[in-house]
């Protein structure tokens, strides 16, 4: 029976009966000897199952299930406990905080310096995971499996685009302005493009953190401006 199931199935299957076997002898052994052995035992065992639960607890503690949509991904559901939010506020503060989600008006800032941003978004980003523990638990998407997209799919392609095409500009026209690089132009719109796709991951990053109004930190809402009431007399 055990020879047709699969390698690593098999194996189980073997160390089950092994083990099986073995605690039924324990128990035979336990109880013939009897008194304070019986107990130390089952003290053991109950340590042990407590130690067990103690340690589930913890890697599933406060699970919670979120759904959220990202265009380029369609809808996903997470199932989120409390080593996913922070690994999630981690990767919204490095977004946030950088180009990937401010805008670069056509006339201030250098591309040079967008690029730099973005190159150390991904640098950034792609150390937290590395550094984090991967998610265990549960089924749905993984908040690896988000930033993962969003480096692959969005930032390293503009960049693999963009940045060859900059620094080839820079090394053969040293002397000009960056204003005077003929795609310039082309490369600001997609880098518009660019950040209102990454602003959807960040966006996710923040729900996933659990953090309220995400928005207003993004700066998708423009703070709305108080007109002076006039004075009296005027």
């Amino acid at each position: 029976m055990i020879f047709g199931l699969s390698g690593r199935r098999a194996v189980r299957v073997l160390v089950a009966i092994v083990g099986g076997g073995l605690t039924g002898v324990a128990l035979y052994t336990l109880r013939s000897i009897g008194g304070v052995y019986v107990f130390g035992a089952v003290g053991a065992v109950l340590g042990a199952l407590a130690m067990l639960g103690a340690d589930l607890y913890h890697r599933t503690a406060s699970l919670t299930e979120v759904r959220i949509t990202v265009p380029q991904l369609s809808e996903l559901t997470f199932v989120v406990n409390d080593h996913t939010r922070a690994v999630s506020w981690q990767l919204f503060v490095e977004s946030v905080t950088r180009i990937s989600t401010q805008r670069l008006d056509d006339d201030e800032g250098l591309l040079r310096e967008a690029l730099t941003s973005l190159y150390g978004l991904f640098a950034t980003t792609r150390d937290i995971l590395k550094a984090a523990r991967p998610t265990s638990h549960g089924e749905g998407i993984t908040v690896e499996y988000l930033a993962v997209n969003l480096l692959n799919r969005e930032l390293r392609p503009f960049l693999s685009k963009w940045h060859p095409r900059l620094r080839e500009f820079e090394n053969t026209h040293p002397e000009l302005d960056e204003s005077a690089w003929a795609d310039a132009t082309e490369c600001r719109g997609e880098l518009t493009r660019l950040q209102d796709q990454t602003r959807e991951y960040v966006l996710s990053f923040a729900r996933l953190a659990g953090v309220r109004d995400p928005e207003l930190m993004v700066g998708a809402l423009a703070p709305t401006r108080q007109t002076p009431s006039p004075r009296r007399g005027q």
